[in-house]
């Protein structure tokens, strides 16, 4: 299951980046008394009672500013409340109810999320100030008094948060079904791709609209494969064609990754790798999720015999740490090489899932280091003493050594070039993990 979204809204100098540093325990925020400082949405993982989650602060809210930065920082809150799936609306309790506080309130029950009232400053222990119960006539339930100075009131602010998370059972895919995240910028061809597979084969199942995240869950069977396609659909509405609020893209991505077992990364080739396409496939590849380039407009480009082999580069330039990928050059509106899709999928999760016996895998180690001694330090020489498998999907390997510091980066890269070499594993991340044996015990 992926990371509920939580979004922090307000209007502006309520305490909203410093309930967000006090709930993620980092100073990530600006924190500043001057109305306006927190211009863009910041996001980072938070944890509670064992839940992670991903928590959102935004700019404040003034509806009906005609100021061009605030009219900006009231989309991106828009984008942050549509995509979050728990709101905490945060208000100030020495400043009692507004006019904005209630032109918010109205924008948050229209969202139709769960939403959690704050009422911020209440820095005095005991009862809250007369001012607090005014905000019981937003009529978003029983508010909560907090500090976030002071960090009084926050959990049981948190504790009605998490009961706002998505349950487990409505995001519960079948085990034999292989999920496949297409993720992207906006605009890259995402949802044309699903049409153009699902309009060829004309395998649809069922459509199931996503409940928290706009995006599309479609299932497909073919060749007695069912899979699950996971559309992750930019934000809609005129937010749209604002680029700063494109930030979203990968966030909904992230929790599209999460759930799936292959990513298909979607560019455009019309523009080539770009800093957004980097964000997003870096975070397939921090997760371990088996992946594959998909290059779309293939049939735009003006092309000569050299064109793919230029793209290709660029994309082991743009991505350096996932040399495994392969990409595929298709045209999502002409079906030019879609055929390619399907093959590619079987593949790689064939290779995600491979497993080594311990025995070839020393095997291979042993004249690995036989080529290529390993590296010294200071007259001490690193010995592989063995290695064995640990998991699958992405493979992972122990290996143990005499010493963990005389592993070099690049002498793990190695191992894992040779490891490539013999075995297939496009398309996977390979993770190894270094561990020391003491050397007398093992001999």
């Amino acid at each position: 299951m992926s990371k509920p979204i939580v979004a922090i809204v307000g209007r502006p100098n309520v305490g909203k980046s410093q309930l967000f540093n006090r709930i993620t325990g980092k100073r990530i925020s600006i924190v500043e008394d001057t109305p306006g400082v927190t211009r863009d949405r910041i996001i980072s993982e938070a944890e509670w009672l064992s839940k992670t989650f991903l928590l959102i602060d935004t700019g404040g809210i003034e509806p009906d500013s005609t100021d061009e930065i605030t009219a900006m920082m009231k989309r991106q809150a828009e984008a942050a409340i549509e995509t979050a799936d728990v709101l905490i609306f945060l208000t100030d309790v020495r400043a009692g109810v507004t006019a904005t506080d209630r032109e918010v309130a109205a924008m948050l029950m229209r969202s139709g999320k769960p939403i959690v009232l704050a009422c911020n400053k209440c820095d005095t222990p005991g009862e809250p100030p007369m001012e607090f119960y005014e905000f019981y006539n937003l009529g978003l339930g029983d508010p909560i008094a907090i500090s976030a100075i002071q960090g009084m009131g926050i959990g049981d602010l948190l504790d009605q948060v998490a009961d706002g998370f998505p349950k487990d059972n409505e995001t519960e895919e079948e085990d034999d079904v292989l999920k496949i995240a297409v993720i992207g910028k906006p605009n890259a061809g995402k949802s044309s791709l699903i049409n153009r597979l699902l309009g060829e084969e004309r395998l649809i199942v069922s459509n199931v609209p996503g409940t928290t995240r706009d995006a599309i869950d479609t299932y497909v069977e073919k060749d007695g494969q069912k899979y699950l396609f996971i559309d992750t659909a930019g934000i809609r509405k005129k937010s749209k064609v604002y680029e700063s609020v494109e930030k979203y893209s990968v966030l909904r991505s992230y929790a599209a990754i999460e759930r799936a077992d292959i990513c298909l990364i979607m560019l455009d080739g019309t523009e080539g790798v770009t800093e957004q396409d980097t964000k997003i496939a870096g975070y397939a590849h921090n997760e371990g999720k088996a992946s594959i380039f998909v290059v779309n407009k293939w049939d735009i480009i003006d092309k000569d015999d050299k064109t793919m082999d230029r793209m290709k580069l660029e994309i082991k330039e743009g991505f350096s740490y996932m040399m495994y990928a392969p990409a595929l050059f298709i045209s999502a509106k002409t079906g030019q090489r879609i055929d390619t899709i399907f093959p590619m999928l079987k593949t790689v999760n064939e290779n995600r899932n491979r497993r080594v016996t311990t025995g070839m895998l020393n095997d291979l180690i042993a004249d690995a280091t036989a080529r290529v001694q390993p590296p010294t330090d200071k007259g001490r020489r690193l010995k592989i003493l063995y290695a064995v498998q640990s998991a699958a999907n992405p493979p992972q390997f122990v290996i143990f050594v005499n010493d963990t510091r005389l592993m070099h980066f690049s002498y793990e890269r190695y191992l894992e070039n040779q490891l490539r070499n013999s075995f297939d594993f496009t398309g996977t991340p390979i993770k190894f993990y270094i561990r020391e044996r003491n050397e007398k015990k093992k001999l």
